[in-house]
């Protein structure tokens, strides 16, 4: 699929005249929308950051040069996409997080959310992994990592400390490499993740952390 269908829908309702115009006066945010679904979806099918502009651009349905005209470099791009990644992880546990009631409710939810099925498909969780990667030589990724991990820890600290008390930080620590430890599990076996027994598997830890108690 060269664009996303709401991009074609967007175009497909818009007035031939409005079209003419739209370079100028609306396409940026669409392009760019476009350009990072396309990185996300290239990263998955490479496994890998080794994928190029002109692959990205051509998902896309545009020019290299747009590409670069949008985001200027491959590394800004990727981290464009990764910016989108964790807006929609940050929406999912918001989500989650509503609806639930309780400390041990809302741990659920945060842990539930991190493999929801707009976090959990297959090209996401290779572009989760291969930002780590990133990480490791990019200063704003690595930037964008710790956002993400200390969020994730400060949620779970906080329903974890009327539970498990003074333990509530090493109990926060676990569970997230847990999190991070099942992604590196999917990623490398293949296949649609399994949503359901990925989550299982850190809710049981979280229920061993409490009825250690």
């Amino acid at each position: 699929m060269l664009i996303d269908e709401s991009i074609k829908n967007a175009l497909a309702i818009m007035p031939s005249e409005a079209r003419t115009d739209m370079p100028k006066l609306g396409m940026e945010p669409i392009r760019r929308e476009a350009l990072v679904r396309a990185t996300i979806a290239e990263i998955g099918r490479a496994g890998s950051l080794d994928v190029t502009v002109a692959q990205i651009a051509r998902r896309a349905g545009m020019s290299s040069a747009l590409a670069h005209h949008y985001f200027g470099s491959k590394e800004q791009i990727f981290l464009a996409a990764m910016r989108h990644v964790l807006t929609l992880y940050g929406a999912e546990v918001r989500g989650a997080l509503a609806a639930a009631d309780g400390p041990r409710g809302r741990l659920v939810a945060v842990i539930r959310a991190n493999f929801a099925s707009g976090s959990f498909r297959r090209e996401t969780v290779s572009a989760w992994l291969n930002f780590y990667v990133l990480a490791q030589t990019s200063a704003e990724a690595a930037r964008l990592l710790r956002i993400y991990q200390r969020r994730l820890r400060s949620n779970l600290v906080h329903d974890l400390r009327p539970l498990v008390g003074v333990r509530a930080g090493a109990v926060a620590d676990r569970l997230g490499a847990l999190i991070d430890g099942v992604y590196l599990r999917e990623a490398l076996k293949g296949g649609t993740p399994d949503r359901a027994t990925a989550a299982a598997m850190v809710l049981e830890d979280l229920d061993l952390a409490l009825e250690a108690t």
